[in-house]
């Protein structure tokens, strides 16, 4: 079945190529969420026939939709998919499988895993044409998209009309390797938010005027970003539509992680955000900072070096707490008490050159982890800190520590 749809494919290919774009095309839109709706809305005002449909019922503009699926696709010529993720592209084509003519292309623009997209290209074949898209809605609706498209040059000549109408087209060697590209990109995006969500913790805490710190940081590296969202960093409560939102951000990390099995931070970073999952990705650079209650431990660790008094460590550790690290060649594992028993109640003599920073503190609900940086005389030690809370308040349960020398 799958060499005679082949077949069958590529004798329609040819007559359509030979027909050129005196005909006009048919196009299902699959998915009318916020990149969807805007692909349709695009389509339609440059004269395409477009016929939308999505689970949610969601009407997009000037866009004809249909409630059944099969319906959009029964007579298009290309169906574009514009899906939440891999598994809703497979439910979706399992539904719309029986309706698909042999000549029907499928042009997926969906951000899914490079696995889910090279098994949807081995079970389409040819008619599949993987098309993942970077920028966000504005870009969509103005035809400025840049797209990744994998296929054959037969069928990327076939789509290249209606993928111009939504922006540059990029050929990309296969469909894993273009799905890997848009995830490799839109971890760009979100490390940028996370700098972003850095710098103006920092101005805050500096007391510089939100403002003030937005104009600055336009001038930088991620000024496009912040004069993209800047009604979304302005003020105390985000202004407008969401045009990317955290929750697909998430849902793109998590995928990236996944098919790289390496350590991904924006991943976390992003995740842990207490932004809501339906807000615009440029608000999870506006929410506070850790809370004092989970620093104060870190600060009276601090302040037990600073001053020797060992009481500040008992009000930094949990009593069950051990210190743990290589010590003169060897591994040490100090309880509480022996740990204290290094101060002595008073400062280091070279104390006004010491310097101390916490460098990362990320909070998981109960648990936390720290690190920070401690600069004594000629050694520099990199501690790492789990914390719990405890009531109302936080406690360090164990430190690792490395001595650089």
């Amino acid at each position: 079945m799958a060499g005679l749809r082949t077949m069958r494919w590529s004798q329609s290919l040819r007559s359509a190529t030979l027909a050129g774009m005196t005909t006009p095309h048919t196009i299902a839109v699959l998915g009318l969420g916020r990149m969807g709706g805007a692909i349709a809305t695009r389509l339609t005002a440059q004269g395409r026939d477009v016929m939308g449909w999505t689970r949610s019922g969601r009407a997009a503009g000037a866009v004809k939709t249909t409630d059944d699926p099969n319906e959009a696709v029964a007579k298009a010529d290309f169906v574009l998919l514009a899906l939440f993720d891999g598994p809703a592209c497979r439910q979706v084509l399992d539904d719309v499988r029986h309706s698909l003519r042999p000549e029907t292309m499928v042009l997926n623009t969906s951000t899914i895993a490079p696995a889910e997209a090279s098994r949807l290209a081995r079970q389409l074949g040819p008619s599949y044409v993987h098309a993942p898209v970077l920028g966000s809605v504005p870009a969509a609706a103005a035809g400025a998209l840049q797209i990744l498209a994998a296929a054959d040059q037969d069928a990327l000549d076939r789509a290249r009309p209606v993928l111009e109408t939504l922006g540059t087209v990029r050929r990309v060697d296969d469909a894993a390797t273009a799905a890997a590209l848009k995830l490799i990109a839109n971890n760009s995006l979100a490390g940028a938010v996370l700098a972003l969500r850095d710098s103006l913790r920092q101005a805050d805490a500096l007391g510089l005027r939100r403002a003030q710190a937005l104009d600055i940081l336009e001038l930088g590296g991620l000024g496009g970003l912040v004069a993209r969202k800047r009604p979304f960093l302005d003020g105390a409560s985000p202004v407008g539509t969401a045009d990317f939102t955290i929750g697909a951000l998430v849902k793109d990390m998590t995928l990236l992680a996944d098919a790289s099995a390496t350590p991904l931070r924006s991943a976390v970073g992003l995740a842990e955000t207490s932004a809501a999952p339906e807000a615009d990705i440029a608000t999870a650079a506006t929410v506070p900072a850790v809370s004092d209650a989970v620093l104060e431990p870190l600060r009276a660790y601090i302040r037990g070096h600073a001053t020797g008094e060992p009481a500040h460590f008992r009000d930094a550790f949990l009593p069950t707490a051990h210190i743990e690290g290589i010590r003169g060649g060897a591994f040490v594992s100090w309880p509480l008490d022996e740990y204290c028993a290094l101060f002595h109640g008073h400062s280091a003599p070279d104390e006004p050159s010491r310097t101390r920073r916490i460098d990362t503190v990320d909070v998981h609900g109960t648990i936390a982890t720290a690190t920070m940086t401690l600069r004594h005389g000629a050694d520099t030690f990199t501690d790492i800190f789990l914390l719990v809370r405890v009531g109302d308040g936080w406690r360090i349960a164990n430190k690792a520590y490395h001595r650089h020398s």
